[in-house]
């Protein structure tokens, strides 16, 4: 994987309009010759961006790109930490790195990942400026079993951040995956560290489809979506924002109230509320209809007997559909 040096983000940001730029008037404007512009442009495309190169016109953005802002995000979420690393392995990881300087509700985003983890230690895809990529960092003084539930709430913070920006129609997977119509658009990776008794430390890490390019679409083996579909994105900085002051507003009332002041507007949103489903635990198979959660944020799993069986963990999918597992 490439890295994003000051020349290259600097011929990033003249690509970034969408519109043809020749190499010459590149080279005029980076003060290097045409040869290195096209050097510099194959380690833009090792980012995972979509670079047309056409004879005679230039080279061009495949879709217009639009930059992450420090000085943007700093000032709106201030008094908060918000620290922009464009190119970076993982914003999770980075920020475990870095608690002993944090406060609760700092953040971290970055353009591009190189070793984002999904859940259950899967690779991350994140193409440069393709998503929404973004970790939080928490602090529940109750500790450990405090926690419980805390990606539900994440979710249910994410799906409004989203309605408010005028993207409606995102459902949830129970417990950490934002899903529309269908397939994922969003996964949501909660990783914390603490000691019995003492306080819980948690780095709340997201990556949500935004438009991907379709080099980078035939690398992920599963069904996704993203937000693109929706609507127009005119503003990411915009969403940085939105997504990052719901989840601290939602993770204060969740800190208040538990999981139980949400059960609501999860089970309002939960994409296999009322349907057959499957739940996996280990090598064990448990048919049902999906009855959203209860007050700890356990799935509820109506049997065939009629039965409610609640669970804490496992991973669901539709029946007859193991590729969602």
């Amino acid at each position: 994987m490439s890295e994003l040096t000051p020349l290259r983000e600097q011929l990033l940001r003249c690509l970034a309009d969408g519109q043809f730029h020749s190499g010459e008037q590149l080279g005029e404007q980076l003060s290097v010759s045409r040869a290195a512009v096209g050097k510099h442009v194959q380690a833009l495309r090792a980012l995972g961006l979509e670079v047309y190169s056409v004879s005679g016109k230039g080279y061009r953005l495949a879709v217009p790109l639009q930059l992450l802002d420090q000085a943007r995000l700093s000032e709106a979420l201030a008094p908060n930490r918000a620290e922009l690393v464009p190119v970076i392995g993982s914003t999770n990881q980075h920020w475990f790195d870095a608690l002993s300087r944090l406060e609760k509700g700092d953040i971290c985003v970055a353009e591009c990942q190189t070793a984002g983890r999904g859940r259950r230690g899967r690779q991350w895809i994140s193409p440069f400026g393709g998503q929404l990529i973004m970790s939080m960092y928490w602090r529940l003084e109750q500790g450990m079993a405090a926690a419980m539930g805390l990606s539900l709430v994440v979710g249910i913070a994410v799906v409004e951040a989203l309605e408010a920006q005028g993207f409606a129609g995102v459902e949830l997977k129970w417990p950490n995956d934002l899903y529309l119509n269908g397939r994922k658009l969003a996964g949501i990776l909660v990783e914390m560290s603490g000691t019995a008794g003492g306080p819980c430390q948690l780095v709340i890490g997201m990556g949500l489809n935004l438009l991907l390019p379709r080099s980078e679409q035939e690398r992920i083996d599963q069904p996704w979506a993203e937000l693109a579909e929706l609507g127009n994105i005119e503003d990411r900085n915009g969403l940085v924002i939105a997504v990052a002051n719901h989840m601290q507003r939602s993770l204060v009332l969740f800190e208040r109230e538990g999981i139980s002041a949400f059960r609501e507007q999860w089970n309002r949103l939960d994409y296999f509320n009322g349907k057959a489903v499957r739940v996996l635990m280990g090598e064990q198979q448990i048919h049902g209809i999906a009855r959203g959660i209860d007050a700890q944020g356990a799935l509820l799993l109506e049997l065939e007997s009629g039965e409610i069986k609640r669970f804490l963990g496992g991973e669901i999918s539709l029946r007859g559909n193991l590729g969602d597992l």
